[in-house]
């Protein structure tokens, strides 16, 4: 049984292929004769709230033939205690694949153990391998390759995506380059098992030198709000402005995995101006995703 619970899972050839059935997708979107989940029907347990993962997953499913139920944790039996190896094995017998976005990525693991049936991870605390898969597919739209490129990752260098980043690097050959102040930067186990050409600095500057790529996330998670003003005061000096967008190669993509707060992580003014690179990015979530799905299905 496959799932996509995150990269390091996967090799190289596998994520490439993951995402020239997307660009293939993308293109037949709207031929309504390609249905490989007619029939199926897929539950979305969602513990976070969510915009671009829950209506780019709904709709991905419903393109492929599929039907989408969208289940909130707060609705089930989960919320009041019961086991997430028991949820998965009823659902396991209902359904025909899930989609889970939650907190704890131990819960997501469980899940495709005993559910017995293609589990997707949309987001955990760990990783958000669906956003640099479309991440990565935007890239290759617009620069033609990924390999050889220089990403930088400007923020919260230990967060979800900033981790599934670093498994990408190792996957497709691209430098990586995360600027963090100190205390929010990838452990070193991380960068140890992950292999990848990944540069760690403080210095965002020197991370935005000649880079292809800009990339920012937000500085506060959801479950971290309590931490917003003190996040705020130790990232005050890691935002995409012109000033390090002057650093980059004059190509370069501005890329933000939304929602965006303007005047924090990024500028009003920078935002605004590469917004059609942030936007098609957003939409590449429905296209890498039914990639995944085709992936796990072998279709």
């Amino acid at each position: 049984m496959k799932h996509f619970l995150s990269l390091e899972e996967h090799s190289g050839e596998y994520l490439r292929a993951v995402l020239d059935r997307a660009g293939e997708l993308k293109r037949m979107r709207g031929d309504e004769t390609f249905q490989p989940l007619k029939g199926q029907t897929w539950a979305l347990i969602f513990s976070k709230s969510s915009t671009r993962t829950r209506v780019s997953f709904e709709v991905g499913i419903r393109e492929l033939g599929g039907r989408a139920m969208f289940l909130s944790s707060r609705e089930l039996q989960l919320g009041r205690g019961e086991p997430i190896k028991d949820t998965a094995r009823v659902l396991g017998r209902m359904v025909h694949g899930a989609v889970i976005r939650t907190f704890s990525h131990q819960e997501i693991v469980d899940f495709a153990t005993f559910s017995e049936i293609p589990t997707i991870n949309a987001l955990t605390d760990h990783a958000h391998p669906c956003q640099i898969m479309a991440d990565l597919l935007s890239i290759r739209e617009k620069l033609g390759s990924i390999e050889d490129r220089v990403i930088t990752f400007i923020g919260d260098g230990a967060c979800n995506v900033a981790t599934s980043w670093i498994y990408a690097a190792a996957k497709f050959g691209f430098q990586l380059r995360v600027a963090a102040p100190e205390g929010f930067q990838p452990s070193g186990e991380l960068l140890r098992a992950a292999k990848g050409q990944v540069i760690v600095t403080e210095d965002v500057n020197e991370a935005a030198n000649q880079a292809d790529v800009l990339y920012t996330d937000v500085w506060v998670s959801m479950g971290m709000e309590e931490e917003a003003e003190a996040r705020a005061r130790v990232f005050a000096g890691y935002q995409i402005n012109s000033k390090v967008l002057a650093r980059a190669k004059e190509s370069a993509l501005v890329m933000h995995c939304l929602p965006a707060y303007r005047g924090k992580e990024i500028t009003e003014e920078v935002l605004e101006a590469h917004q059609q690179t942030i936007f098609d990015q957003a939409e590449n979530r429905l296209h890498a995703q039914k990639g995944v799905i085709c992936s796990l299905l072998g279709v």
